[in-house]
């Protein structure tokens, strides 16, 4: 008895040494790098007549959440950051630290759950019938906020860690010439641990970037490119999950592209890893 295949862009070698565990047989249909990446139309690979596996609208869903995420965790970690290191009396200090601790060992689905429980409901739904729109449990929005709220204490800590590993001398010299607390802390306090902010923010960016849970509650399971953030969207993690539930047979085309999806997935997050690596070589500074 013989089974059939179909794969992906990777040649027949490559391919072979992934998928020749799960299935024996000659390949029956392949999608090519352009297709996937540049020439193809949507994403809907249960169609079952006209499947569509360009995973541009997996793509963007991740970038929407990634980008609003940053725009949420970004400059509420960095000038809680900035608080703890500058501001805050030790008593302070000694309770607001360990508690963002605790925030980032919560559960994501946790976080998927308070989305859906009161994101939604409580903020997005009242705020998208003001604007005269119409949207439902699961958004772009409440995925792009929730996971904001998760990378907080990533940027929070390790931007506190970097300020505070600035020297006094630095400090006292500012204040010395007659320099405020605010001009200490914005203009030298932040100058200096930038390269350390900027590791803060790629590391949160990556952690957005690679989230699955809580997208896959807050966001939902519609693969489609738009710039309406109350409506459903589904990123590339949301769609691994999603594939994985029983449904994919083993060698087909659809259980193919969660090689192919995790690929890409790798490949964003390779990406980050490097930029982080280049702006740490960039802005380091080294104190005596």
């Amino acid at each position: 008895m013989c089974y059939t295949r179909a794969h992906f862009f990777f040649d027949r070698r490559f391919t072979g040494m992934i998928v020749s565990l799960f299935a024996e047989g000659g390949v029956t249909q392949r999608i090519t790098f352009t297709e996937f990446f540049f020439r193809g139309e949507r994403w809907d690979p249960t169609h079952s007549i006209n499947p569509g596996y360009w995973i541009g609208p997996l793509v963007w869903g991740t970038l929407i959440v990634t980008v609003g995420a940053a725009f949420v965790s970004i400059p509420i970690g960095t000038l809680t950051a900035l608080y703890l290191s500058e501001y805050a009396s030790p008593e302070v200090r000694a309770y607001l630290k360990p508690g963002l601790e605790v925030l980032a060992g919560v559960p994501t689905i946790v976080y998927g759950f308070f989305a859906i429980s009161f994101i939604t409901p409580w903020l997005l739904q009242p705020l998208a019938e003001l604007l005269g729109y119409q949207t439902r449990s699961a958004n772009a929005a409440a995925g792009a906020i929730v996971v904001g709220i998760m990378t907080i204490p990533i940027v929070a800590s390790i931007s506190e860690d970097a300020m505070n590993s600035v020297p006094d001398d630095l400090r006292d010299g500012a204040y010395a010439l007659g320099a405020t607390k605010f001009d200490v802390s914005t203009q030298i306090v932040l100058p200096a641990s930038v390269s350390g902010i900027f590791a803060a923010y790629i590391l949160a960016i990556s952690r957005a970037i690679g989230e699955t849970m809580a997208v896959v509650l807050a966001a939902g399971f519609t693969a489609q490119i738009t710039l309406n953030p109350f409506t459903e969207i589904q990123t590339m993690t949301a769609y691994m999950v999603d594939a994985t539930r029983g449904e994919a047979v083993i060698g087909s085309i659809r259980y193919q592209s969660l090689f192919a999806v995790g690929l890409a997935l790798f490949l964003m997050t390779l990406a980050m890893n490097l930029l982080n690596d280049r702006l740490k070589q960039r802005y380091r500074e080294e104190y005596q």
